[in-house]
């Protein structure tokens, strides 16, 4: 079976310090792998790079997408391939309804995908059942994106479009920050109704709270740019009960 991402010999740089060394990581359809590390390690560095933020430089190795070397792609050509980031901190653009944001953004990936593109009145009928299961209310589609949103509507707000885009890989950046535990449950129902043999998941995380309801197939430790340890779910028990300090040795060999 081909992997859905491979990420060979990675090394990525930020303001000319390499925080990323060398990072190897594959992950096929219908996994669900999470990456953990303590603050610093490099785990949002990775995030950025793989969605091709212009801050991270990308010095050596490669980032393939289903088949596409993607390395040296902008982020919207990385979206339209298939590549989803859900931000940490997701940004409010006051003016621009939350509506006209998403209908805009599933008719692009539905012209990539050679699928009919959806007038208004087609979309806010597809968007219907999606808006209900996030639990938001009937004037969300009114609303500034993002503008006076609690952390809770904002991450909701981040999965409702990855089940709107159905992208190829899921990358989730401490999606988890900020939510209390209702939202979170919201936020990882949202995510398994979605994982298929189609999908992909990257789940970025310090804590094991979101992994109660997100279940990993595979999970990774990340120490100083580099991935030091990679096990099933009982890897996220060992972090829990004893810390990070335990995987530094691995790395210092």
């Amino acid at each position: 079976m081909n992997h859905l991402l491979e990420i060979k010999n990675l090394h990525v740089s930020v303001e000319g310090k390499e925080i990323i060394k060398g990072l190897e990581l594959l992950i096929k359809a219908g996994e669900v792998h999470a990456l953990m590390g303590p603050n610093g390690s490099g785990k949002s560095t990775l995030a950025s790079a793989l969605a091709g933020h212009p801050g991270y430089t990308i010095s050596q190795g490669h980032i393939v997408l289903a088949g596409n070397d993607i390395t040296g792609l902008k982020p919207e050509e990385r979206s339209l391939l298939g590549l989803f980031l859900a931000f940490q901190y997701p940004v409010a653009v006051p003016g621009l309804t939350v509506e006209h944001f998403l209908r805009t953004a599933a008719n692009s990936h539905n012209q990539a995908r050679g699928e009919k593109e959806l007038n208004p009145v087609e979309f806010r009928k597809s968007v219907e059942t999606e808006i209900k299961a996030f639990k938001f209310k009937h004037d969300f589609l009114e609303r500034g994106l993002n503008d006076g949103f609690s952390g809770g509507e904002k991450k909701r707000l981040e999965i409702l479009q990855l089940a709107l885009l159905r992208p190829k890989l899921a990358v989730l950046d401490e999606t988890d920050s900020g939510l209390d535990v209702d939202a979170m449950k919201i936020v990882a129902a949202g995510v398994n109704r979605l994982i298929n043999n189609q999908m992909g998941v990257l789940v970025i995380t310090h804590y094991q709270r979101l992994l109660h309801y997100l279940k990993p197939t595979h999970v990774h430790v990340m120490v100083s740019g580099q991935i030091v340890k990679s096990a099933g779910p009982e890897l996220v028990v060992a972090v829990e009960t004893d810390g990070y300090k335990q995987f530094e040795p691995l790395y210092a060999a």
